[in-house]
C-alpha cells in the first residue's frame, strides 16, 4: 500500500484587502478631520475611522508578516500614534501658552495643521506604494 502525502497548503495571501480598508478609513479620518468643522481639529486620525483602521492594522499585521503587506500596517500604525501625539503637543502647547502669550493657540492650530498635512501625505504615499504592491520603508 502506497503512502501519499498530502498535497501541499497552498500559500498565505497576505491580507492585502485589510491593508487597504485600514488606508480608507485612514483617509476618510483625515479628510474629514481638516474638513468636517472648516478648521482643523484635534488628532484628525483620532475619530472613529481612525480608531477602527488601527485596530484592524492591529488584528491583522501578525498574518502579514513577512509579505510586503507587513510594512504598511507598521506604516499606519507609526502614522496613527505619531498623529496623536503631535495633536497632544499641539494641544498642551496651546494651552499652557495660552495665559502667557495669547499667540499658543494659533501655534497649536499650525501644528495641528501641519501634522494634519502630513498625515494626508503619509496615507497617499502609502496608498501609491500599496497599489504598486511595493512595500514601505522600516524606519517611519
Amino acid at each position: 500500500m502506497a503512502d501519499y502525502l498530502p498535497p501541499a497548503a497552498p500559500a498565505a495571501q497576505p491580507p492585502i484587502t485589510a491593508a487597504l480598508i485600514v488606508y480608507a478609513l485612514f483617509a476618510i479620518a483625515a479628510i474629514s478631520g481638516v474638513v468636517s468643522s472648516g478648521l482643523v481639529t484635534f488628532a484628525p486620525l483620532v475619530v472613529i475611522a481612525g480608531i477602527v483602521g488601527v485596530i484592524v492594522a492591529y488584528v491583522k499585521r501578525g498574518e502579514a508578516q513577512g509579505t510586503w503587506v507587513a510594512s504598511h500596517f507598521d506604516w499606519l500604525i507609526a502614522t496613527f500614534w505619531w498623529s496623536l501625539l503631535w495633536d497632544v503637543v499641539a494641544l498642551v502647547i496651546g494651552i499652557l501658552t495660552f495665559w502667557i502669550l495669547g499667540l499658543g493657540i494659533l501655534l497649536g492650530i499650525l501644528i495641528l495643521a501641519a501634522t494634519s498635512i502630513w498625515v494626508i501625505y503619509r496615507v497617499v504615499r502609502g496608498y501609491l506604494a500599496f497599489k504598486d504592491s511595493q512595500p514601505l520603508p522600516v524606519a517611519t
